[in-house]
């Protein structure tokens, strides 16, 4: 049998259409659930090796799935067809969004682990602390007001110039501390891209036997030369900016602003935030 499982507030609300046109790449009869409402253990637990689940959605259904079949033996196949607003998962394993269902099952073992407010969360692609944050927050606000789908490049741009004030930060990486002054944004990646297309970490490789993750520091600079560096993260050359931009890579992360924000995980918001712990797990035995 196979199963759809589509986020009805994903891809600005229109996944369900979504999930009908799969139909034209696995045909069948097709049994749609929206993640928001079912049983993950139960259902999960259910299935066999003759089934399989197509993950309908974006950055943010792929987390919920992540983090709900956390820890279950899944005997079924685990297909993803993209269809959210940013697909930064797709973008950087190379599955073309809208195009035939691809396996993702080896993508959700071995997930890094954050904690935040004394709560865990696995994630896929990042955890971002900073003005990525802010725009969640933001777009997350403009969802409740319309259906139009959230501009959070326009978001980010008015808030370099005039909302988000930048923080400092203390940022502990394998036990070694690092400060810095005037922080825009600092998330930890599992991958290389995050927000809709910015390559933050571009040498960050998610299947890599270390399992190591990138943790990317972008501080110190005024908010006009900000404004100027920024669109230059789309094609991950803001790394060549080292006064501004520094790279850290290890397994253990702490980082730690002065002042509460936004913080978002594979794009999903939490409020009010001082402090993300995250962890890599390790796929097999560092010598």
């Amino acid at each position: 049998m196979i199963y759809v499982l589509y986020n009805s507030l994903a891809g600005n609300k229109h996944s369900v259409q979504e999930a009908d046109a799969l139909r034209n790449f696995l045909g069948g009869e097709l049994i749609k659930k929206d993640i928001q409402s079912i049983d993950y253990k139960a259902f999960l637990t259910s299935l066999t090796a003759e089934d399989t689940v197509v993950l309908c959605g974006g950055d943010g259904t792929l987390n919920h799935f992540a983090n709900e079949s956390d820890g279950l033996d899944l005997a079924c196949e685990i297909l993803y067809y993209p269809s959210g607003s940013g697909n930064d998962f797709a973008h950087d394993v190379g599955i073309e969004p809208h195009g035939k269902p691809v396996s993702i099952k080896q993508y959700l073992q071995n997930l890094p682990l954050v904690e935040v407010k004394g709560k865990n969360y696995r994630f896929l692609n990042n955890v971002g602390f900073g003005i990525d944050g802010y725009c969640c927050e933001v777009g997350d606000l403009c969802k409740t007001k319309s259906n139009k789908p959230v501009n959070y490049t326009a978001i980010a741009i008015k808030g370099l110039l005039f909302h988000y004030k930048p923080t400092n930060a203390t940022v502990e990486i394998d036990g070694k501390t690092y400060t810095y002054e005037k922080v825009w944004l600092a998330p930890t990646m599992k991958g290389r891209y995050y927000g809709g297309g910015m390559i933050a970490t571009p040498a960050q490789d998610r299947s890599a036997s270390d399992g190591k993750l990138s943790v990317m520091i972008f501080h110190g600079s005024s908010k006009i030369r900000t404004l100027m560096i920024f669109p230059s993260i789309f094609k991950g050359e803001h790394v060549k900016h080292e006064k501004f931009v520094a790279i850290h890579t290890g397994y253990d992360v702490c980082v730690t602003f002065d002042r509460p924000t936004a913080l978002q995980i594979d794009g999903e918001t939490i409020l009010g935030v001082t402090e993300y712990k995250a962890t890599a797990r390790v796929p097999a035995v560092i010598s």
